[in-house]
């Protein structure tokens, strides 16, 4: 949980966080405000689930913030402190639904056990509430699901849950529609609800009432309705506020929709919003497309396959190794797709599919050892949430492969195919010599001969010297357990890959991260 502290003098206050075992009472984020103005602007931003705060302090006192922190924080537990015994703040506290009242000086213990006992009451809050929201945001999201079907198709499901949830379906009633895009699996339901509760905060000093429904994980709507006709600046507020929430943890795209009166309309701003979106994938991730704001775009567009021209340039371009002509390419590439609305996603990604293969083809032709981890270029394609970043990622291959050729000296053709057939399958714990000898067309006996004589060294010392080299990259990620990596390189048996890796580098694979991550 996070933890506000609100008090003038800094010594109470670096006492307080110095003095007791937060994390241990359950509080992992520490916020502190000299007064209760400062104090009313940070909870605003953080949103903490326990204030402690004075009772006297200049600008504004405890009391006075606790009262306007109640409706912005209903779930939230307040803890007063004081080095007076004055009644009448005692009363007040009690009357605010003070979790304690702590006098000073402070007694470190005191304090703990105050705040572990408000840990306890804000759970319990919490649970209640999160039972409250099931059902409610039950019929709620079934009302938003419903808004975005053609009014024809959802009139009578429209009528039957606005009776439910109470809403009157007024013909001044006014619905703007929100999708915001995010990266997939980005934004979890825990964070999703979050936003959510945050949004109807927002929008509890208005009239407006939020609706909301997520389709296909990565896409999540917002309906707005507004008893009148909102004026456009105000739902942009609303579009900013989105923005700031969405910003902290994930890659997205938001659009608003045309603000339409009358619930039969509804479908028309959530139609408007997802039209403005289907164009997002080649702006700037963070983009707000609305209606009213033009966006600058790429209105050039050449004719039907002529996007293709660049499969050959570019292959003749990095097999002549002239960078600077590829360097050309692929700024005429980002120019002709960036913030164009006149194509279609899928035309460049299939478009870069070509050119990832390009890369491959020459980087065979060249004999190239692969730079880093062969990757697997549909999955690419799928996990790259913007042009941008699939440019990006055209660009980086483009580049590593000409590193490659720069240091690279070229084995003959059989050493080549060799190697880079263990390469491609050094993960398949059954890799066997007699497997490589058949790729290239020779005995098994005369393969390890053949390679030994060319390179200095066995066939079988290469492929454990390459699967180290992967482990060892992998072990500089600490997202991997040891036991994954493991089989990552081609040992099913994690004990003699362990064993494998101490005799060549000195070092187990845990002292190795260890080394590695200090």
């Amino acid at each position: 949980m996070k933890l506000l502290i609100v008090d003038d003098e800094e010594l109470t206050r670096i006492g307080l966080i110095n003095s007791i075992d937060w994390e241990s009472l359950g509080i992992f984020t520490l916020f502190q405000a000299e007064d209760g103005v400062s104090g009313l602007r940070i909870a605003r931003e953080v949103r903490p689930e326990i204030v402690l705060c004075d009772v006297r302090m200049p600008r504004m006192n405890g009391i006075e913030l606790v009262e306007r922190l109640e409706k912005l924080l209903p779930n939230s537990a307040f803890i007063f402190m004081s080095g007076y015994s004055d009644k009448e703040y005692l009363k007040a506290a009690i009357r605010l639904k003070a979790i304690n009242y702590v006098e000073k000086p402070l007694d470190p213990a005191e304090v703990a056990a105050t705040i572990k006992e408000a840990y306890h009451c804000v759970r319990q809050n919490m649970k209640t509430v999160k039972n409250e929201l099931f059902y409610s945001r039950e019929a709620d999201s079934s009302f938003a699901a419903a808004l975005t079907q053609p009014y024809k198709d959802s009139r009578e499901t429209i009528a039957a849950l606005a009776k439910e949830l109470k809403i009157k379906l007024m013909p001044s009633l006014s619905v703007t529609s929100f999708v915001v895009k995010v990266e997939q699996s980005q934004a979890d339901l825990n964070h999703m609800n979050q936003i959510l509760t945050d949004l109807e905060i927002f929008l509890s000093y208005s009239c407006n009432r939020v609706y909301y429904i997520s389709k296909y994980i990565q896409y999540h709507i917002f309906h707005i309705l507004s008893p009148v006709p909102p004026s456009s600046p105000s739902m942009d507020r609303i579009g900013a506020f989105l923005k700031k929430c969405f910003q902290q943890t994930c890659a997205f795209y938001i659009s608003k929709g045309e603000t339409c009166t009358g619930i039969s309309k509804a479908y028309e701003s959530y139609a408007s919003a997802v039209s403005l979106m289907q164009s997002s994938f080649f702006f700037d991730s963070g983009t707000y497309f609305t209606p009213e704001k033009k966006m600058t775009v790429n209105t050039e567009k050449p004719g039907n396959g002529s996007y293709d021209r660049y499969v050959p340039l570019l292959s003749d371009a990095v097999l002549s190794k002239d960078l600077n002509t590829v360097k050309d390419l692929l700024l005429q590439l980002h120019h002709e797709f960036y913030q164009q609305k006149n194509i279609f996603p899928h035309e460049a990604r299939d478009l870069y599919y070509k050119l990832f293969m390009v890369l491959e083809d020459c980087r065979q032709q060249l004999r190239l050892a692969p730079a880093t981890e062969p990757e697997n270029a549909m999955k690419l394609l799928d996990n790259c949430f913007s042009f941008n970043k699939l440019h990006e990622k055209l660009t980086q291959k483009t580049e590593l492969l000409f590193e490659s050729a720069r240091s690279y000296m070229p084995d003959n053709s059989t050493i080549f195919l060799i190697k880079d057939y263990i390469h491609t399958h050094y993960q398949n714990d059954s890799l066997s010599v007699r497997d490589i000898g058949n790729e290239v067309f020779l005995s098994a006996s005369y393969v390890c001969t053949y390679f030994k004589n060319e390179t200095g060294q066995t066939i079988n010392q290469y492929l454990t010297e390459y699967r180290m080299k992967k482990a060892k990259e992998l072990l500089a990620d600490p997202g991997y357990q040891i036991a994954d990596i493991s089989l990552k390189v081609g040992y099913s048996n994690g004990n003699y890959f362990s064993k494998s890796f101490k005799k060549l580098t000195g070092l187990s694979p845990s002292d190795y991260r260890e080394k590695m991550l200090k």
